[in-house]
Order: C-alpha cells, then structure tokens, then sequence
C-alpha cells in the first residue's frame, strides 16, 4: 500500500531552508517539544477533539467523525483525517491553530508521492531542489522512500533537515537517496537540552561525526539564546571543534516570534543581539569552523 504524506505546508520558492531557491515541505509531527518552536502547530497530529471546528469563522473546518488520532480510509483511496479543513473557505487567520490546545493544526494535506511530486512539478525549473522539513521530516521515513526518487526524476536535488534524533547511520538506504542532512545541534549540556526539547544531546552529536564523515552533512545550525550566554558558548565550542572548516555553520539567533508561552517563560521575549552572534562566532572560527554564518 503506498503511504501517504501528512504535510503541514509547502513553501515553494524559498532560500533559507538550504543553499539556493529551493521548495520547503514542512512534515506535520515532531518527536522533541523544543521551548523555541517558531511552529508549534507542528508537532502533535490533529487528535480530532473539534475545538477547532467552533472556533473557525469562515467554516472552513468540519469534524468527520473519525477516531481520535487516527487517520482512516474512506470510500475512496483517500484518507480522512479527524477534522476536514475546506481552503476555500480558509483565511489564514490561524485562529485553529491559536485554538488547540494539542501543538497541533487541522490545516495539513494528506497527499501520495505522486500528488506531492506532481505539486512540486510545476515550479521545478525555478528552483534548485527541494527541502523536507517539518516537524521532523525523519518521522515520516517510509514516505520519504518513496517521494525522494520522484522528486530525483524532476533533475531536483533533495536534503533533509532534521533535528538530528533520527539513526541515520541505521538507515542506509534513506541516506542514499538524499544530498546531504541540515543538521540541529540545540544544546550541548544534558540538562539544558532536556529542558529546552525533551531530549538529550547524544544523538545529533553522533549524527554530527557520523554525516561527516559519510560526505552528507550540509551544514550545522544552532539557535543562541538572549539570557543564556554560557549555554550558548558550550554548545558552540562543542559543536565547531567537531566540524570540518568547510562545513557550514549557522548561529541563529533567537527570536521569539510564534514561541509558545511556555517557551516565552522560559527563554524569554527578547531577540538574541547581534554582540553575542559575533561573539560566538568569532570563537567558532578559533576552533577551526571557517564557513560560520551568522542569521
């Protein structure tokens, strides 16, 4: 049976999700609850609880019925999700997505390889290559097999950004197929990562050596923080005396711009300034990581 994509979004001319004007995907579903989300909306599925649907003032949400957090077939080949979302009607106000309580969004697609492919088609000689983002695209492993050929028939290239929780070296196959992986690197101290995403830093760092040294790293990016200069400062040092002087490494700084209030109690409402980027990167470069990219 061919899988089908939940798709969150589909940007299709951008040239900040990789090098050149590319097309994002944005996969619905994340296995970490990072603190500084800029799209919380993606990382829970629908659960189907129908708060949304009241709330909408165009209509454009309707409760199909189905059971909480599954997705079944209809009639027809077609997925039903548990909440139908009608974007003819949609505004793009957000206020579903402002609504649930879950970090979740009715707003996605539920499109084959094929529909996908045929999507991206059609801006495929603007563009370098295309983008699987999320969310975390990697959740989705077995629809990115059979997208990623599809997309290599359209003379696209294909990378993956993930947060590096996915065993990549564990899945050949899928590393195969694409250019390279967009790499997080969030936290390098164990109990910041924790508090910051859920999860500890052990896995990125061995995707880290391991895409490396596999010739399928595209670049690194970590997130530096406004009130937290010494997590910022261990979590570079760490990361760039583990890069090659070729690798890119971008240091974002944070904005709270989308930031749940949870994150906002956490990290605060303050744009990290361009002083602590500088300064980072300027120890990034000591460590030997020259393609530093601050944004």
């Amino acid at each position: 049976m061919k899988k089908t994509g939940i798709i969150n979004r589909i940007i299709a001319f951008s040239n900040v999700d990789g090098p050149g004007n590319r097309t994002a995907v944005f996969f619905q579903g994340c296995n970490l609850h990072c603190l500084f989300c800029h799209n919380p909306e993606t990382i829970h599925r629908c659960v189907g609880c129908g708060m949304c649907v009241g709330k909408c003032p165009k209509g454009a949400l309707e409760s199909a019925g189905t059971v909480a957090g599954e997705v079944t077939e209809g009639a027809g080949a077609e997925p039903v999700p548990p909440v139908l979302w009608d974007p003819s009607r949609c505004v793009d106000c957000d206020t579903c997505i402002k609504t649930c309580p879950h970090l979740a969004s009715p707003k996605v697609q539920y499109m084959t390889a094929e529909a996908l492919r045929d999507k991206i088609r059609r801006t495929a000689p603007y563009i370098n290559g295309v983008s699987f983002s999320g969310g975390e695209c990697t959740q989705q492993r077995d629809f990115l097999v059979e997208v990623i050929p599809l997309i290599r028939e359209l003379g696209l290239g294909v990378l993956l950004d993930s947060n590096g929780t996915y065993e990549f070296e564990q899945d050949p196959e899928l590393l195969a197929m694409c250019d390279g992986v967009m790499l997080d690197i969030k936290a390098a101290d164990p109990d910041f990562c924790r508090l910051l995403t859920g999860a500890g830093p052990e896995l990125p760092f061995h995707n880290l050596d391991f895409l490396q040294r596999a010739g399928k790293l595209e670049e690194v990016r970590t997130v530096l923080f406004p009130h937290h200069p010494e997590q910022n400062e261990a979590t570079v040092r760490a990361a760039a005396s583990c890069l090659r002087p070729d690798i890119r490494y971008k240091l974002l700084r944070y904005r709270p711009f989308g930031v749940r209030q949870e994150g906002l109690d956490f990290l605060g409402g303050d744009i990290t300034p361009e002083s602590e980027s500088a300064r980072l990167a300027e120890i990034a470069r000591s460590l030997g990581a020259e393609n530093i990219v601050p944004v």
